[in-house]
This record gives structure tokens, C-alpha cells and sequence, in this order.
């Protein structure tokens, strides 16, 4: 096996991680919605998650281990990439900010600092900011 394939391995599996982590906070209040549905199904292509890879996390999200990221960059440059996909489009509506709440608290965010991250993720969106201006401002927010 080379070097490259341990890599892509690796990389799938935080993906599949990722994406179940993602799956459980959608269905932890018992129900998936069609905007979560949606969501799921755009999300699934950008991890590069296979249809039976996705079926498979649906039927069981927690076949696969949470791998949060360790560093407080790395929980923000996943922070942006999904603030993104639920702003994209507007495809959740009026859930945006609830439903990128569960994914900021599964991130590793406190609750109670969540809601101030989250307004400030979204209104970053809105200016259209590139993912360096979206973690420098994140971590200087209260300056």
C-alpha cells in the first residue's frame, strides 16, 4: 500500500466521521426533515460519501467514530464549509440558524458561546468572506 492510499484511506474514514457525526445531530430529535434531507444529500457529495456509504449512516450513524478536530482552527474551518452548505441556496430557510447550531455544538462549540458564533457565521456568509477572513474574524470577535 503506498503513501498516498494510507492517505486517502484516512481521508475517507474522517470524512464517513465527519458526515455520521452530521447524521446524528440531524436525527437527535427523532425525526429527519426534508430540508435535512436535502442538506445531508449535498453534504454526502462534497465528503465524497458513496450512496451505499451514505445509506449505511443513515441506518447506522454510529458505525463510525467521531473524529471532532483537535485544533480550535480546525473546528472553524469545518464551521465555515458547513455554515456554507446551510447557506447555500437558503436550502434550510428559517432552520439555518438552528439547525447550524446542532452541527457548532457537535463541532465542540460551548453552549454557552454557541449562539454568538453562530450569528457571527452567519452574518460573515452574508459579506461572502473567504475561509481565512471567516477564521481570523471568528477568533477575534470579541476584540
Amino acid at each position: 500500500m503506498s503513501f498516498s492510499d494510507l492517505f486517502d484511506s484516512e481521508f475517507k474514514t474522517r470524512n464517513k466521521g465527519h458526515f455520521s457525526a452530521i447524521v446524528r445531530v440531524a436525527i437527535a430529535d427523532g425525526d429527519l426533515s426534508e430540508e435535512e434531507k436535502l442538506f445531508l444529500d449535498k453534504l454526502k457529495s462534497r465528503l465524497e460519501i458513496s450512496d451505499a456509504e451514505y445509506e449505511e449512516i443513515l441506518e447506522n450513524p454510529s458505525k463510525y467514530p467521531i473524529n471532532p478536530p483537535v485544533l480550535h482552527t480546525q473546528r472553524l474551518e469545518r464551521l465555515y464549509d458547513l455554515s456554507r452548505m446551510v447557506y447555500a441556496d437558503h436550502v434550510l430557510g428559517p432552520k439555518q440558524k438552528e439547525i447550524l447550531t446542532k452541527f457548532a455544538l457537535a463541532l465542540g462549540f460551548t453552549p454557552g458561546n454557541v449562539n454568538y458564533i453562530v450569528d457571527k457565521a452567519l452574518s460573515l456568509l452574508l459579506l461572502n468572506v473567504d475561509l481565512d477572513t471567516f477564521v481570523y474574524e471568528i477568533q477575534h470577535m470579541n476584540k
